[in-house]
């Protein structure tokens, strides 16, 4: 009867993470499949790495929408998931860092000033691909009716909003979930949904793997990226740590918590899906049931795999008009920056003082302005230049004398 227990509460996990696990691959491009068999594989590696002490799911990761699309349309899918691998080892460098000096060490390289910005670039950097699909365009090319994708988009943004400030209990953890259903019912309704495709899919189809690519160019790009990702993990950790009482940061420790996630990172670069990362919602859920065995997670994981592999949903998938998708990522894009002001605000970090204001002020511009340094035929910019560049002035901007010293807040 536990085993089913286990089981039962593994597929609501799994419903509570599925919304924001399968966006990112639609956003990207990517194979949705593949961001179900990464994020199970990744799920239970972890759980293997940290012995099944840690009730964490690790989906599809936001942090690196806008390095995938700018890295596949530069060097192409092959390169790209070789530089998705390489940013997996960023963890591992975060992991050693804090197994040889403490968590100390990282707080002092990237305190709140820096992370902060950072992760506001994450959001803005893709606020233009928000509203395109809002209004049926992609690639500058309109593809839906305008007017009937300012009325789907609308709906699917208003609804996914209601559901986030007004749901009740388990609702308010699948706004994502809700807006998408009601706004593919609108779309449907109105002849924007093509129906043709998930009839002919097949009920079972192995995922199509993509093998990485050697290329330099595109996993220096992306290891920058990881920063961001692999301090929101340490945020995670602490969260959940925080509902259950219980302090994963010393057991089994946050080195192998971030190895654990490095490697779902590195693997799912190797088979062709995105990153994957903690997931607050997942978090809620916890504090919501007061389900907190870490085994409820590998069931969900196993579920994720099994889904991986059904045909059919992933043509249901890809069959989401464009103005649903952008109704949806206006909020989740504004919700990312947010967060990073969020952070900003709660080590209540002095913007009045020039050496943060420096900080701040350039690390947004430079990543959001689109601002690219040419190094050879590497083009680098987006948020792996904003990472380097707020982790630099960081380093070499002298403190005030009456400055106080910045508490990272590590729940983002």
């Amino acid at each position: 009867m536990q085993a089913i227990h286990n089981a039962v509460a593994g597929l609501q996990i799994l419903f509570v993470a599925f919304g924001a696990m399968v966006l990112v691959p639609l956003l990207t491009g990517l194979n949705p499949s593949m961001a179900l068999l990464g994020a199970g594989i990744g799920t239970i590696l972890f759980q293997i790495v940290t012995g099944w002490k840690v009730p964490i799911f690790l989906g599809s990761s936001f942090a690196f929408i806008a390095p995938i699309i700018f890295s596949m349309s530069t060097w192409g899918a092959g390169a790209t998931f070789f530089g998705l691998f390489a940013a997996g080892f960023m963890y591992f460098v975060f992991a050693f860092a804090i197994k040889i000096k403490g968590i100390d060490s990282v707080h002092k390289l990237i305190p709140p000033v820096v992370i902060g910005p950072v992760i506001m670039v994450i959001g803005l950097s893709v606020a233009a691909v928000a509203t395109e699909m809002a209004m049926g365009k992609s690639n500058g090319e309109q593809v839906v009716d305008y007017n009937l994708s300012i009325i789907v988009s609308t709906i699917t943004f208003a609804v996914t909003v209601l559901v986030t400030i007004f749901g009740k209990r388990f609702l308010r953890l699948v706004p994502i979930l809700i807006g998408i259903a009601v706004g593919y019912s609108i779309a449907a309704s109105l002849g924007l949904v093509e129906f043709e495709k998930v009839i002919a899919a097949p009920w079972f189809k192995v995922p199509q793997f993509v093998a990485p690519e050697v290329n330099w160019m595109a996993a220096l790009f992306m290891l920058p990226v990881a920063i961001a990702p692999a301090i929101e993990h340490i945020g995670g950790i602490m969260a959940i740590g925080k509902v259950t009482g219980k302090d994963y940061a010393s057991n089994p420790g946050l080195d192998k918590t971030l190895a654990g996630d490095g490697l779902g990172v590195c693997v799912a670069g190797l088979i062709g899906g995105p990153p994957v990362t903690t997931y607050g919602e997942v978090t809620g859920a916890v504090m919501l049931t007061k389900n907190d065995n870490p085994l409820i997670m590998t069931y969900a994981a196993v579920f994720a795999i099994f889904m991986a592999f059904f045909g059919k949903f992933n043509a249901f998938l890809n069959s989401i008009p464009l103005p649903v998708m952008g109704g949806i990522m206006i909020l989740l894009f504004g919700t990312i920056a947010s967060l990073g002001l969020k952070a900003l605000i709660d080590a209540k970090v002095d913007i009045t003082i020039p050496r943060n204001l420096v900080i701040i002020s350039a690390t947004l511009i430079t990543g959001v302005g689109g601002y690219t340094i040419e190094i050879g035929s590497f083009p680098f910019a987006g948020v792996g230049l904003a990472s380097v560049l707020a982790i630099v002035l960081n380093l070499i901007l002298p403190h005030p004398k009456d400055e106080k010293s910045e508490e990272i807040e590590v729940d983002l």
